[in-house]
């Protein structure tokens, strides 16, 4: 029986080369740390070994502790960032009473003028004239390090930018808008890690290996014509199960029994679950072109507008990736976070894993 092989991701980068105010030590880290990822890590972002390890605890640690105060916070809750500088989640409240509490929790706390709820809602109204946008706006979404949603625009477009939110109804006090020199777009149609052909021809990325099959982008299902599969060595893999885009991007692979899912990376990494890590935590994936990159999460919630068409609820990072990386896997410390979906000259975004699980009904196979 044949094991089926997958694209290889690094787990988790560090944004700062300093020495990081950590809460806990490196070996606490080290349970966390996909090993191979290491060199990824210290050539993208500077760090040493012991310097990675303890990036990685603190940052599992602030992460736990900022799941459990979003929860104990309700509508009170402004977001949830990670500080690099003190190793600390940094928690935003709405109601400066609240301050006390985030502290003794052992967080940071930033008393702020808009909750998650209404930021999430400004995102919505955005969405909701979508199809009236113009096309300089390339996306949209929450900021919580700045309580603010952040509009991206090409160059020179500030004011359309403006006027699109104007239209839409947002609150545009809450609003912070940024030019970029390029568009999104896709990476289709390539080479990435361990690949998987559609059609005989289109090749895309196989992303995490879940009951059945894997995940991967859905944009390579539904620009190709969703062909059969066939694996890295030609051999007979399967077929899509289902998919969505645009609107969102992810697609569920069946493979026939040539092919045994297993829970890693095509390096060996092991995936140990799917907890979302937080906003300013560092984040690394693989890709056949740009290999292993590394970089933080910079936003959540982002609503990216393709020529292909539009995509919703993805996350924002400052790894690097190119066409042949589409499909890829994002994974911070040794947990799943998302499928490499497309980018510009400096970012790229990525589809939550977990949405893609629970809209495809499938399970994680986990390491």
């Amino acid at each position: 029986m044949k094991i089926i092989r997958f694209l290889g991701v690094a787990a988790v980068a560090a944004a700062t080369a300093g020495t990081m105010a950590a809460v806990t030590s490196p070996a606490a880290g080290a349970a966390l740390l996909n090993p191979d990822m290491v060199p990824a890590m210290q050539r993208d972002l500077g760090l040493t070994h012991s310097q990675a390890l303890a990036r990685l605890a603190a940052e599992d640690s602030a992460t736990k502790v900022g799941q459990s105060l979003q929860q104990s916070l309700g509508d009170k809750f402004g977001g949830l960032s990670f500080d690099a500088a003190t190793g600390k989640a940094r928690v935003a409240v709405t109601d400066a009473a609240l301050v006390g509490k985030v502290r003794a929790a052992g967080a940071e706390a930033q008393v702020v003028r808009f909750s998650e709820q209404q930021l999430d809602s400004s995102v919505a109204k955005l969405n909701a004239g979508e199809k009236s946008a113009p096309q300089a706006v390339t996306s949209w979404g929450v900021d919580p390090a700045a309580n603010r949603v952040t509009i991206t625009v090409l160059k020179g477009q500030r004011a359309t930018a403006e006027n699109f939110a104007k239209q839409s109804g947002v609150d545009t006090s809450s609003l912070e808008v940024t030019e970029t020199a390029a568009a999104p777009r896709l990476h289709y149609n390539v080479l990435g890690g361990d690949a998987y052909y559609i059609g005989g021809s289109s090749r895309c990325s196989v992303g995490f290996s879940v009951n059945g099959g894997f995940l991967t982008a859905g944009h390579c299902a539904a620009l190709t014509g969703a062909g059969p599969l066939t694996g890295y060595n030609r051999v007979a893999m399967g077929s899509f199960s289902s998919y969505r885009f645009p609107g969102s991007d992810y697609a569920y692979a069946r493979v026939n029994s040539n092919w045994t899912p297993v829970g890693q990376i095509n390096n060996g990494t092991r995936v140990s679950g799917s907890t979302a890590a937080a906003v300013g935590a560092s984040v690394c994936k693989s890709g056949s072109t740009t290999g292993w990159t590394c970089g933080t999460i910079r936003a959540k919630n982002q609503t990216v507008r393709y020529p292909e068409g539009t995509v919703t609820g993805m996350v924002l990072t400052n790894a690097r990736s190119d066409h042949g990386d589409s499909g890829g896997s994002f994974i911070s410390g040794n947990q799943a976070q998302g499928l490499l979906s497309g980018g510009d000259t400096v970012n790229t975004y990525y589809f939550p894993v977990t949405t893609a699980l629970s809209a495809t009904g499938t399970t994680l196979v986990r390491g």
